[in-house]
């Protein structure tokens, strides 16, 4: 088991990770108390039972699956469910499930009597990789991703790899889109070894080098004032095009993958990118609209005024942030809708 620790002074916390660590949630979490599990219908209902048999008092919501969970609606409801049951600040949420759930699970969790203890054991590869660290939680409203949310760190991360083997590989190559993304933004060798070996067999490895580099780029920068927005490096194109065409069967990782490619400033860099993508099953080409990308990204909330941050690179290895006014992303789009990954 390897243990990483999240120094964020109060908001401090481990991340445990390793194979079986869902077998070892009772020694590892405080579960001697009401626990909300909150879950989806897409994760094997075993994982929650397997949790709740560890718990005192576990409350388990099943929710359904998808990114239409993440409404005010079903905050609604898991705050209903604990205030019915009579949860005060002592007791605990428990998200199991990728990051809809733990976005939804966290936000509730940061909220109920203005805070209660929150933890998080990610099932997916996308939130066992990125989303399940680093105390983003939030829900959609409008159409907009992630719109209306909080920064609230969990107490305790369980990142069990063995908890990826009933995931769809589709699923699973959505999730490497953000390890994909912690190479190329600032781990070479991680991006060396996409190329050069089967990172699938290596999921360990995988999950350990991106969990560091976030650690990392957190611990310098919890708010996103700064470096943290390195993160976002394939977000913001890749945001527009999931409001866009995610209903159409994108999911959040093709996406990311796709903004990735218009962020890659020279054409050694972006060849390479695109190989690993598409070895992993990737797309590399999806068919858009420019005018409804670009009214999709200029809700994001990185938007100030007539300008936005985005996240560029012309070496694997070294990104930087970037002003940029946003007629210029609007030309952007349109190029890449007629001669990049729009063609």
């Amino acid at each position: 088991m390897e243990q990483l620790r999240m120094e964020l002074g109060a908001n401090s916390y481990d991340i445990f990770l390793g194979d079986g660590l869902l077998e070892q949630a009772g020694a590892l979490l405080r579960l001697d108390r009401r626990v909300l599990i909150v879950t989806d219908e897409g994760v094997p209902a075993d994982y929650a039972q397997r949790l709740a048999a560890q718990c005192a008092a576990p409350f388990i919501v099943c929710l359904p699956q998808g990114e239409g969970t993440k409404s005010l609606a079903m905050f609604q409801l898991l705050l209903e469910r604990m205030l019915n049951a009579g949860f005060t600040r002592t007791d605990c949420v428990a998200a199991v499930g990728g990051g809809v759930v733990g976005d939804l699970a966290g936000f509730a969790a940061a909220c109920y009597m203005r805070g209660i203890d929150f933890y998080n054991i990610p099932t997916t590869a996308l939130s066992q990789i990125d989303s399940s660290i680093g105390g983003k939680v939030a829900v959609n409203l409008g159409g907009v991703k992630n719109i209306v949310g909080a920064f609230y760190q969990p107490r305790r991360v369980l990142v069990d790899p063995q908890l990826l083997s009933t995931l769809p590989p589709r699923q699973l190559a959505s999730g490497l889109a953000e390890a994909i993304k912690a190479g190329v933004v600032a781990d070479e060798p991680l991006l060396a070894l996409f190329e050069q070996t089967d990172a699938r067999a290596q999921m360990q490895e995988v999950l350990l080098r991106a969990l560091r580099f976030k650690k990392q780029i957190v611990e310098q920068d919890e708010r996103e004032s700064g470096p943290r927005k390195l993160l976002n490096f394939g977000h913001t194109i890749g945001h527009g095009i999931e409001s866009v065409c995610g209903l159409g069967g994108l999911l959040h990782g093709e996406c990311v993958g796709l903004g990735m490619l218009p962020m890659c400033t020279t054409p050694q860099l972006r060849r390479r990118v695109e190989a690993v993508l598409e070895k992993y099953g990737l797309p590399t080409r999806v068919s858009f609209d420019p005018d409804a990308v670009f009214a999709a990204l200029t809700h994001d909330k990185k938007a100030a005024g007539n300008t936005l941050t985005i996240v560029t690179t012309a070496q694997a290895g070294k990104a930087a942030l970037q002003q940029v006014p946003l007629e210029s992303l609007r030309v952007l789009l349109e190029k890449e809708a007629k001669e990049g990954i729009g063609r």
